[in-house]
């Protein structure tokens, strides 16, 4: 980041966000996701170190929801967070969003193995297709970085109900420069271990630099804090997942409409 970047407008960043990515976004990571969706579970177990579920779990617990609520998952990708929530609360009308059929194929094989029943639509969440304040609780995980973050922000904030929260985790840029180039050192390695590993395709790996690019171009906990509030967003708080590590880069935000 330069010394200057954090006056940049949030639209301006947005807008050289979409023009970098524009082709990987609209054409290539529906490929490396069809490839992925096997084995995404897997590997981020392996890339985590096996805490892959404890980092689940803290969200989790982060998220307050009440008896019969409607909850949305945005990029619900494999179903994770819809499962765990109607693991802690089985009465809860889970609705869960993607863009990748094979990714939601595996979430929705996944629920009806436990039983559990997971509204599944396919579409491009930048323009959600529910009616306004429709949503007590509006979930959104690992994909901030592959989205107009600010344009799927406004549309989650009008199908929120008055009172409803929006509870978003993500790996985000740290704001520490030395921890900075030792993440992405470690990230560029899990994905070339996990790419031979799992046998990924030749639309993966082509994407192995994007997935580090997408994360240096994206946000820091406090600016996507201060993007959340500018959508409209009340009550913004954030929290390290690893909450040991001051610099931890996994962030949960909860944001209230």
């Amino acid at each position: 980041m330069t010394s200057n970047e954090h006056v940049i407008p949030f639209s301006l960043r947005e807008e050289n966000r979409e023009q970098q990515f524009k082709q990987i976004w609209g054409e290539e990571l529906d490929d490396v996701f069809s490839d992925v969706a096997r084995y995404y579970d897997r590997a981020n177990h392996v890339a985590s170190l096996g805490l892959w579920n404890w980092l689940r779990n803290r969200f989790i617990s982060s998220i307050d929801v009440q008896s019969g609520q409607k909850v949305l998952d945005v990029c619900a990708g494999t179903n994770a967070i819809g499962i765990a929530l109607l693991s802690k609360q089985p009465d809860l009308h889970v609705h869960a969003m993607d863009r990748s059929k094979a990714m939601q194929r595996v979430g929705q094989e996944s629920a009806r193995k436990l039983g559990m029943h997971i509204e599944s639509t396919i579409g491009d969440v930048h323009t959600l297709p529910f009616p306004d304040n429709h949503f007590e609780v509006v979930t959104l995980q690992y994909a901030s970085r592959h989205l107009r973050i600010m344009d799927v922000c406004r549309e989650i904030r009008r199908v929120l109900k008055p009172g409803g929260h929006f509870y978003h985790c993500d790996m985000l840029r740290p704001a520490n420069k030395t921890v900075e180039t030792c993440y992405y050192a470690y990230l560029r390695f899990c994905l070339n271990f996990t790419g031979l590993l799992f046998r990924s395709s030749t639309s993966a790996h082509g994407c192995k630099e994007y997935f580090i690019d997408a994360l240096r171009m994206f946000y820091s906990a406090d600016e996507l804090s201060d993007m959340f509030r500018q959508v409209g967003f009340d009550e913004v708080s954030s929290r390290t997942v690893l909450a040991r590590q001051k610099q931890a880069k996994k962030r949960s935000l909860h944001a209230s409409k």
